[in-house]
């Protein structure tokens, strides 16, 4: 039998996805201790340097190297990239940091226990670029539009939990039927 997973599709740069980490972190509790994974997947908000207008001036952001960076950490170790996660966004939502910086991403990495160099060679590799690019087809692909996205796997099948935030009141009790129906 293939195994349950939560799929979180979610890019670092959207404001939603840093709203809705709190909901997912309880949601993924709930999902472990049914035994299911949680999967983070890069969606790829804005890459190749599209531009954003920022009050003063304007801002190229580009969200290739951040997720690029968890994809990295994915590859690393699948249980540090929610840490991870959290990290890159708090930095860049809270704090004003430039997380499209490799150097700074390197040290984000070590903050939730990964190697620096080994991540750092990793992120830099051919390797993690096709695989991110990967992540932004995969998504694409199953055309989804919008971030937040949570997916829920068995047996194959993906459902749709939600496309956009909605709270925890809303999102709790589908994913408890999800998981009452696919045992």
């Amino acid at each position: 039998m293939l195994a349950r997973r939560l799929i979180y599709v979610m890019d670092p740069l959207c404001s939603w996805c840093f709203a809705f980490m709190p909901v997912l972190q309880r949601l993924a509790e709930i999902a472990e201790a049914e035994g299911m994974s949680l999967q983070i997947v890069a969606g790829g908000l804005r890459h190749e340097g599209e531009k954003g207008t920022g009050s003063i001036e304007l801002t190229i952001y580009d969200n290739e190297p951040p997720c690029r960076a968890i994809v990295s950490a994915r590859s690393l170790d699948p249980s540090k990239v929610l840490p991870f996660v959290i990290q890159l966004q708090q930095g860049f939502h809270s704090k004003g940091m430039d997380i499209m910086r490799p150097n700074l991403l390197v040290k984000l990495a070590e903050r939730v226990g990964l190697e620096a160099a080994q991540f750092a060679q990793l992120f830099d590799s051919e390797e993690m670029r096709n695989a991110t690019l990967d992540d932004f087809h995969w998504v694409e692909n199953l055309g989804i539009a919008g971030f937040p996205t949570l997916l829920a796997e068995a047996k194959g099948q993906l459902a749709l939990l939600t496309n956009g935030y909605q709270p925890l009141e809303q999102l709790e009790p589908l994913l408890k039927r999800w998981l009452v129906q696919n045992k």
